[in-house]
This record gives structure tokens, C-alpha cells and sequence, in this order.
């Protein structure tokens, strides 16, 4: 049983788990911007119009980090 072929669907779910890793960063970090745009918007109400804009941004940027993440992770294991 020491061929490789035998363990390729555990290998395709390791590489799929690794990959997905980077969604726990992700989470991380759009909580991060929302936590900044609440606090900023409760400080300042006048500068909703301006941080709100460059808040939904960084979270379509942020999100798309994960997007990719997700991607390559179905990548591995569909392919």
C-alpha cells in the first residue's frame, strides 16, 4: 500500500484545507474594517459620506481574498 495513487483523495483534502486557511485572515480582517468604520462614523457622523465609500472597498478587496482561496481550494479538489 505504498502507492501514491492511493492516497490521492486524502491528499487533494489536505492541500483543499491548507488553502482555505487564509479565510480565517479574511474574517479577521473585515471585521477589522467594519469595527474601524462603525468607531469612525460614531465619532465623526459628518464623515459618513467619505468613509463609507472607502469602507465598502476594503471590504470588496478583503473579500476577494477569499474568493481566491476558495477558488484554488476547489481547484484542488475538483481537479
Amino acid at each position: 500500500m505504498n502507492d501514491p495513487v492511493a492516497y490521492l483523495g486524502a491528499f487533494k483534502a489536505l492541500g483543499a484545507g491548507l488553502a482555505v486557511i487564509a479565510l480565517f485572515g479574511v474574517g479577521l480582517g473585515i471585521g477589522n474594517i467594519f469595527s474601524s468604520l462603525i468607531s469612525s462614523v460614531a465619532r465623526n457622523p459628518g464623515a459618513r459620506d467619505t468613509v463609507f465609500p472607502i469602507g465598502i472597498l476594503g471590504f470588496a478587496l478583503t473579500e476577494a481574498v477569499a474568493l481566491f482561496a476558495l477558488l484554488i481550494a476547489f481547484l484542488i479538489l475538483f481537479t
